[in-house]
């Protein structure tokens, strides 16, 4: 199930933000921590009766990640004046002693959440703890902080780990955790929080209620669902989602697409056979760290050293390169008439590799340019390029007019969310005769490439690069054809 968490501060906000998502969820979780401290017990009591699905009853404490700042007395108290509504769950803390606000509740009916908050890590204890409240009756509840992708793959483990527990809730929280709140049939958890679109997050790595019902179908996910995802550190603010998804949903393929927060690609491969990952994109800073784990590579792979793509075969894992199609489809026409004869690329890393080797293979002459110079080197000497400082671009233009570029792709995350104000060569003059192709897609317009709009380039936008390469993915991954609108 569903489950919106409600985070506004009046219970007429709340319950106009329950209404709006109502069609969304399958039960709503009330926050009284958030609320005013003017709101009537009898106003709270009548709550659940104005709405038409479970609810959950809540008061966190401030070091559960909640904002009741009064004493513990007055907030037990609080609680059992409640117990006479009719709230389907009351969410009590583990370390709450057992007794009388337990048995207040379930006498009207209310069953017990016993939940335990670590916003710091994941236990060590944590599915001992998990155990200990089942065997008192209750449904248990972690929310835990995962701070390595190490981390994440434990909270999965807890569906076998903890199997004979019919109802438990198990949370990763911040974007380590972010897969387990989409995934979380596959945690064994009966249900997942999230927050309404344009409000505050009830937690650290809430998604939104139309993220989880429309985009990821996470109420849909069984186990025969497909998994495919995107591995990348930092990734949630990946667009990928938003392409492949409703791919599958058009074509009417059981499979999801999830954004996995990677730290080390050397845990993620074993968790991802195990966990049965179908196949996954890659992005910065795993292109060639994926190289290692890969028992079959395509011809592109192997030119370019650089991977953004991972399918499983039946033995091994083939890497792909779908950057280097992607990063051409918008430039083609002007590559095969000849029109772009030198190109600057700023960056050198994964995604750098793709568009020199691409240029190269048309017979472009490119400059390469990047803050750590011996990285720029380094990738000039593979390709038969030119290395340059970031000094001696900034000057191609105005100080060797015959040399100045036809092409400048920008491939660096700077000026990228939440980045924005970055510049990769803020001293650079453009021509409005060149070219500008950034790779960032998110904002659409970069402080870079606001320049050069202002000074009358051509441009081409991060995100046609984006689908153009996640649609060969989407094949690479399903053998079907993208749907077209």
């Amino acid at each position: 199930m569903l489950c919106l968490t409600l985070t506004e501060t009046s219970l007429e906000k709340d319950l106009l933000q329950f209404q709006k998502n109502r069609d969304l969820i399958d039960m709503a979780e009330l926050r009284i921590d958030l609320l005013g401290s003017e709101i009537s017990v009898d106003a709270l009591r009548r709550f659940p009766s104005l709405c038409d699905k479970p609810v959950i009853l809540t008061c966190r404490r401030k070091k559960d990640g909640g904002l009741f700042s009064q004493s513990e007395r007055v907030r037990v108290n609080l609680l059992k004046r409640l117990a006479s509504g009719n709230f389907a769950y009351c969410d009590l803390e583990d370390e709450l002693p057992r007794g009388e606000i337990d048995l207040t509740f379930r006498e009207k009916g209310t069953r017990i959440i016993r939940s335990f908050h670590d916003m710091t890590a994941v236990p060590g204890n944590l599915f001992t703890r998990m155990q200990k409240i089942a065997e008192q009756g209750e449904i248990p509840k972690a929310a835990v902080m995962p701070n390595s992708f190490a981390d994440t793959a434990r909270i999965f483990e807890a569906k076998n780990e903890l199997q004979k527990i019919e109802r438990k809730i198990i949370i990763g929280m911040g974007n380590y955790g972010v897969p387990t709140r989409i995934l979380y049939k596959k945690t064994g958890s009966f249900l997942t929080f999230c927050s309404a679109p344009g409000s505050s997050p009830g937690a650290p790595g809430h998604l939104n209620t139309e993220s989880l019902r429309k985009l990821y179908r996470s109420d849909q996910i069984t186990d025969d669902t497909s998994i495919y995802g995107i591995i990348g550190n930092p990734v949630m603010h990946s667009a990928s989602p938003a392409i492949h998804n409703p791919g599958y949903h058009r074509l009417g393929i059981d499979a999801v697409y999830v954004p996995f927060m990677v730290d080390s690609v050397r845990t993620f491969f074993p968790f991802a056979e195990w966990f049965g990952i179908k196949g996954f994109s890659v992005t910065v800073p795993h292109k060639q760290n994926v190289l290692p784990y890969l028992g079959n590579i395509s011809r592109e792979v192997k030119q370019i050293g650089s991977c953004n793509t991972v399918v499983r075969t039946k033995k091994l894992w083939k890497g792909i390169n779908t950057d280097y199609y992607g990063f051409l489809h918008p430039i083609h026409e002007d590559l095969e008439m000849g029109h772009l004869k030198r190109a600057l690329v700023i960056g050198a890393g994964g995604a750098a590799r793709s568009v020199v080797w691409a240029l190269r293979n048309f017979g472009c002459s490119v400059y390469i340019t990047n803050r750590t110079f011996d990285k720029a080197e380094r990738l000039a000497a593979e390709t038969g390029s030119s290395a340059i400082t970031l000094q001696e671009a900034s000057r191609l233009c105005a100080d060797e007019a015959e040399k100045y570029p036809d092409l400048i792709i920008q491939t660096t995350s700077a000026g990228m969310d939440p980045d924005i104000e970055s510049d990769p060569l803020p001293e650079y003059k453009f021509t409005g005769e060149e070219i500008v192709y950034e790779l960032v897609y998110k904002p659409r317009i970069t402080r870079f490439l606001n320049r050069a709009i202002q000074s009358g380039c051509r441009i081409v936008y991060g995100y046609e690069m984006l689908y153009a390469q996640g649609i060969q993915q989407f094949k690479s991954f399903t053998g079907f054809d993208y749907p077209q609108n």
